[in-house]
């Protein structure tokens, strides 16, 4: 079971969670001001759902990467993945990314279900389709002959499904439609999460090279990805205020910018390898703490 929780890599579910966040309470604060009503199911199987792509995709990333000899030469205990270090096999690996599919599939079709049936059958199947979506990107990432991962795509999917897809979806789900402040806010959370997705590629650009894993970072170089990651992070301190000309109130979502400084000034000074391990948690942690403070913000308006 321990094996099976570090595969699950924990550290990762803010990335998923403040996309949930952002958008359910986006939707709460529209719905407030023009009489609708807010469902808590459907925040609570929203938060399900993207749980379960989350740890359905690193598990895939884990079998994937496992597979193709990318995680060999990762250095220490806690960096080992399962199938690689052999703590799991690739067949129960595999397993457990089709269990997840499953699962995964099970609950977008119960979120889906609660949120548009029988109102919204249009609704209904076009994210009935895009929930599938969802799951093949979980998958693809290193999955497949041609995983987009390998190919330098990573983190624009991530953008766009962490980020996009998640507050704007999430929104859509409970309010019926979008908004431009839906957008701007998913782009921050898009941002963010492409950042822990690029450090974690900063780090690993010795060992993707030398096993042939084109990510953005390799593209880049070490220098062009780590000013990247500053500009990723940056990004929703400008947003916090174009927003806050609509609401003073959201200035209070600056506080996540210590975090994020920290995380900014470890990359910058030539972290390298498990010396970065640090800056995923910090801008995890800033991207679910700028989610709360925003979406807070913007109901107490």
């Amino acid at each position: 079971m321990k094996h099976w929780i570090q595969a699950a890599r924990l550290r990762t579910l803010p990335l998923s969670l403040s996309g949930i966040i952002m958008g359910a309470f986006i939707a709460k604060w529209r719905l407030s001001q023009e009489g609708g009503v807010w469902d808590w199911r459907v925040f609570a199987l929203a938060l399900l759902v993207t749980l379960l792509y989350q740890i359905l995709s690193n598990f895939a990333n884990d079998y994937g990467d496992g597979l193709k000899g990318t995680d060999k030469n990762r250095i220490g205990e806690a960096e080992q993945r399962a199938v690689a270090s052999g703590k799991i096999t690739a067949i129960q690996m595999r397993n457990a990314v089709i269990l997840l599919s499953i699962l995964s599939f099970a609950a977008t079709v119960a979120l889906l279900y609660v949120a548009f049936y029988p109102a919204n059958i249009r609704e209904f199947w076009i994210f009935i389709g895009l929930g599938i979506a969802c799951i093949l990107a979980a998958i693809g990432y290193t999955v497949g002959k041609k995983p987009y991962g390998y190919m330098g795509l990573g983190d624009i999917f991530v953008f766009i499904f962490f980020g996009l897809v998640a507050v704007l979806g999430t929104e859509f789900t409970q309010a019926g439609r979008l908004s431009w402040s839906g957008l701007a806010l998913a782009v921050g959370i898009g941002a963010m999460s492409s950042g822990v997705n690029l450090v974690n590629n900063i780090r690993d650009i010795p060992s993707d090279t030398e096993t042939g894993k084109i990510t953005l970072a390799v593209r880049l170089g070490n220098e062009k990805a780590r000013l990247l990651f500053t500009v990723l992070l940056l990004l929703p301190f400008l947003l916090t205020i174009g927003i806050a000309f609509g609401s003073w109130l959201a200035l209070a979502g600056l506080v996540y910018f210590p975090f994020a400084l920290r995380a900014i000034r470890t990359v910058n000074r030539g972290a390298q390898g498990p010396e970065l391990i640090p800056v995923l948690g910090l801008t995890g942690r800033a991207m679910l703490l700028w989610a709360i403070i925003e979406a807070a913000a913007l109901i107490l308006v």
